[in-house]
């Protein structure tokens, strides 16, 4: 998961209730919120293995050539696990300490190309503008609070090489609240059409149970 900040609140509360509600907001967001759940057992966004639209794509015609990756929001890394043994060289980045340490051994274990980094997303530009073929999202884009979603499509775009692309499981749910705060897909195509190619973004036939008819598979190519 990654770094939030405050929750941007509407003008029709007073200003200590924006402001408590958007503190409140900010803390279950935080860093250090994030490790907690890590840290009290299994996070119900951990399906402990990789997203089943991932394993589709990389068994394709269509499997993207190998390349160099970036995992946002890595988690305990499956997906970039599954990656790195497809052969990317792959950078997870996660910025809960529980997350990282869970995966580091993963990888030593099976001598992946596995880049661990402990960061907020958010503060990986400029260091990481432009090295990369492939961002690897899934369950990022809707942890983050939904203000922070511009930012975080510039992101991507911005740690792509020309040419590069995205690849995403986006959490289609109409629930309040959150996270996991849901989107459409018509929200996500205005969202990042100005700055990628849509590919392809169409709902995954092989969700897990627990997640059936809530996810869309999105391929977009970076402008």
């Amino acid at each position: 998961m990654t770094a939030q900040t405050p929750f941007s609140q509407g003008s029709g509360q007073s200003s200590s209730q924006s402001s408590s509600q958007s503190s409140s907001q900010s803390s279950a967001l935080s860093a250090t919120a994030w490790e907690q759940r890590y840290q009290s057992g299994t996070p119900r966004w951990d399906l402990g293995q990789p997203a089943p639209a991932f394993k589709t794509l990389l068994e394709s015609a269509d499997a993207p050539q190998v390349g160099s990756a970036i995992a946002l929001g890595a988690g305990r890394g499956h997906d970039a696990l599954f990656f790195a043994q497809q052969g990317f060289a792959v950078t997870a980045v996660d910025f809960a300490p529980s997350a990282i340490a869970a995966l580091e051994p993963q990888a030593q274990a099976q001598n992946l190309s596995l880049q661990l980094l402990q960061r907020d997303i958010f503060d990986l530009v400029p260091e990481f503008a432009g090295q990369f073929s492939y961002v690897i999202e899934h369950t990022c884009f809707c942890a983050i609070d939904p203000v922070l979603r511009p930012a975080y499509a510039q992101l991507a775009a911005d740690l792509l090489a020309p040419g590069g692309e995205l690849l995403a499981v986006f959490f289609t749910h109409q629930r309040p609240g959150g996270p996991p705060f849901g989107t459409t897909p018509a929200a996500v195509r205005q969202l990042f059409e100005p700055l990628f190619e849509v590919i392809a973004l169409e709902p995954v036939a092989n969700s897990m149970p627990s997640r059936r008819g809530e996810e869309h598979f999105g391929r977009m190519k970076k402008r």
